[in-house]
């Protein structure tokens, strides 16, 4: 038999509420973009599909899902990213498939899957969007991020390296941050085989000095010893042999005929050959953005807010046809705190005009047009529909710091009219409901 379960006495005080356990919060190395925060984000989006659209680059997007073989192949086995950080699991199909944590190789994927190269060369493309890494969550860098990402497929001219250099150093001027351009070359495989020896005999003797990652890319990934952040590995990097002096004479050609073009089109750079990018598949070009800082933070090692370089082998290694390329990606988490933190925030946020107060039923049925209609010329208008209170409307309409609110009560309703109220004031004035518009755009146009 059920026993009967014992009734609490209702006088018992209630058990406090517990708070939410650590499974309802969010995963570690992921952020909520809140909307006080869209200002910025979109910004940042509006002037890029401005910017690019007018420079010929065509919108793609490529799927978050990709199988793993890809990255493998074009980012490189003995890479971070492919080791350490990317979000890999088997499908109910039994394939290994990862979230994209570049946008780069999918974009090329897609480049030879759709039949790109039949297309009037080179394809100019960008991309917006998510992408995941595991690595340890810190300042600007976190496990879902987004980059805004732009290639040029199907062109071997340097001219096409500035273009990407230019545009990149353009978008961060029209966002109104200052930047400087660190670039270098990594020649072209073959003669980097014979650099890599030399890093190699250089790194050797001093291998207990070196971070623990260090000591692994030594064998494995020998480049990326070079633009390791560790203050140890920083110190033997200086006296390391420089990849510059080790170029090809093809890649050297290369390489000063982009500086000369970046000199002419006045884009700051520095030749900085620690440059290295961690990626297999880049050759000769590769460059990162970085902000230039006031003087009293000069002593910080600055962050990258962007970078890239050349892949004249990229889209052979999917198995496409050759065809030479070179994009870049910013990083738009580090890009937008730099442009909210800049002095020189170009960032317009819209504030409200005008707060629109219904009263009583039938007033309240003719908000959704009258709204609409202040809308769409173009006032900025805000209202709060479900309220019916003018008192609690009003204070509404003060928090937003609007210029005049309009009233529309039963009287007004019936006699087709409505009321100005100026919120700096409080005066108030009856117009004629059908020159609601014209009547607020005067009173704008003259607070201004």
């Amino acid at each position: 038999m059920f026993k009967a379960k014992k009734v609490k006495d209702s006088k018992q005080e209630p058990k406090k509420i517990k708070r939410a356990s650590k499974h309802s919060a969010i995963l570690r190395g992921f952020k909520d973009i809140l909307p006080e925060h869209m200002c910025y984000w979109q910004h940042v989006y509006n002037l890029a599909h401005k910017l690019f659209f007018d420079y010929g680059y065509g919108q793609i997007e490529v799927p978050l899902l990709e199988q793993t073989s890809l990255y493998k192949r074009t980012i490189g086995e003995h890479t971070d990213i492919v080791t350490k950080e990317m979000f890999t699991f088997e499908d109910k199909g039994g394939d290994s498939v990862s979230l994209r944590p570049e946008l780069t190789p999918g974009i090329a994927r897609a480049y030879v899957e759709h039949g790109m190269l039949n297309r009037p060369q080179p394809v100019k493309m960008y991309s917006i969007g998510p992408l995941f890494r595991y690595d340890r969550p810190q300042a600007g860098r976190f496990r879902q991020f987004h980059q805004l990402d732009m290639e040029i497929i199907g062109d071997e001219n340097p001219i096409a390296d500035a273009e990407i250099i230019f545009l990149s150093y353009l978008f961060c001027k029209k966002l109104g941050i200052d930047v400087v351009m660190h670039i270098n070359s990594l020649g072209m495989p073959e003669s980097r085989e014979e650099y890599i020896k030399l890093l190699k005999e250089y790194y050797k003797p001093k291998r207990r000095l070196l971070c623990e990652d260090c000591k692994k890319r030594l064998t494995k990934n020998t480049l990326r010893l070079l633009d390791c952040k560790e203050p140890s590995c920083r110190d033997l990097t200086q006296e390391a042999p420089q990849l510059i002096d080790y170029l090809d004479d093809e890649s050297k050609q290369h390489f000063v005929r982009v500086l000369e073009y970046l000199d002419e089109s006045e884009v700051p750079y520095e030749l900085n050959p620690f440059i290295v990018r961690g990626l297999d598949y880049y050759n000769r070009t590769a460059f990162e953005i970085m902000p230039v800082f006031e003087k009293a933070e000069e002593d910080k090692i600055p962050q990258a807010i962007g970078g890239g370089g050349r892949y004249d082998q990229l889209i052979e290694l999917i198995g496409g046809r050759p065809a030479h390329g070179v994009g870049m990606a910013f990083g738009l988490e580090r890009l937008i705190d730099v442009v909210h933190k800049s002095k020189k925030d170009s960032v317009k946020r819209k504030r409200p005009q005008v707060f629109l107060a219904q009263l009583g039923e039938e007033a309240a049925k003719r908000a959704f047009p009258l709204f609409e209609r202040l809308r769409e010329s173009g006032i900025c208008v805000r209202a709060n529909f479900s309220k019916s209170g003018l008192k609690q409307q009003l204070e509404i309409a003060d928090k937003l710091g609007v210029v005049y609110s309009v009233i529309l009560g039963q009287k007004e309703f019936l006699d087709e009219t409505i009321i100005i109220r100026d919120m700096e004031n409080g005066i108030q004035e009856v117009v004629d409901l059908e020159k609601i518009v014209d009547e607020l755009k005067k009173r704008l146009k003259n607070h201004e």
